[in-house]
């Protein structure tokens, strides 16, 4: 009776290394860190969270893994509703109507959030390639050139206000242009608009610098950048004032 052949020896540069870690056995070793540790200490707040969410905003950041918003925020589960995708990007409506639309959609209709930010970063290889059109990684890359037109204002914008500028200065101020374009597209969604016009959401633009663990904030009136410090200074200040 034939018995099935042997598979064939894993080739030499298939080895492990032995100092080198194995990814998905750190990854497994997290679960069971989070499970034996962190998930006890707050077990009552997984059970409540196992029924319902109600996050207070929707945070739309880049893809980038060195961004993580429950981090730089330092917020628990259940308070912030992600979205994330390359360049922290908001297709205007009708555009690219999918993820990132519905998402939209069900954060303001169905969980009622208070509160929008979109945020950039310092260093966006989105943003680098936007200011490199002609790098011939993109030509390997069809759907991220496609995905990026929907940024490609924030380049007219910089290019015109600034056309002097290269490099990575270029990068900084498409970073933070693109936060302006992108909130300018979440206006022209519907169920952002009804609630803008009824007052019942606000939106912010972040910038998080990666290196420093600074986040500015832009104002979108003067186009100026405001450290968070003084933000919520004036937000508290704000709020203390009589009326």
């Amino acid at each position: 009776m034939a018995t099935d052949p042997k598979p064939p020896p894993a080739p030499d540069d298939a080895t492990p290394d032995p100092e080198q870690p194995d990814t998905m056995s750190q990854l497994f070793d997290g679960v069971m860190q989070f499970q034996r540790e962190v998930f006890p200490e707050q077990r009552g707040d997984f059970a409540r969270l196992a029924h319902e969410q109600k996050p207070h905003t929707l945070f739309i950041a880049c893809a980038d893994s060195r961004v993580v918003p429950e981090l730089i925020t330092q917020s628990e589960p259940g308070e912030l509703f992600v979205c994330r995708n390359i360049g922290n990007i908001v297709p205007a409506y009708g555009e690219m109507l999918g993820g990132v639309s519905a998402v939209i959609e069900y954060a303001v209709v169905a969980l009622d959030v208070d509160h929008i930010v979109v945020c950039g970063h310092s260093g966006c290889g989105a943003m680098k390639a936007l200011a490199h059109p002609e790098d011939k990684l993109l030509d390997c890359m069809p759907t991220v050139t496609s995905w990026l037109r929907n940024a490609l204002a924030a380049r007219s914008v910089v290019c015109t206000l600034h056309p002097h500028l290269q490099g990575e200065a270029m990068v900084e101020a498409l970073v933070e242009q693109n936060v302006l374009t992108q909130l300018g597209h979440l206006r022209t969604h519907p169920a952002v608009a009804a609630r803008l016009a009824s007052g019942g959401l606000e939106l912010h633009g972040w910038v998080y610098d990666i290196g420093s663990g600074q986040i500015e904030i832009i104002d979108e009136r003067t186009r100026q950048m405001v450290p968070v410090s003084t933000a919520a200074a004036r937000l508290h200040y704000g709020r203390a004032k009589p009326a």
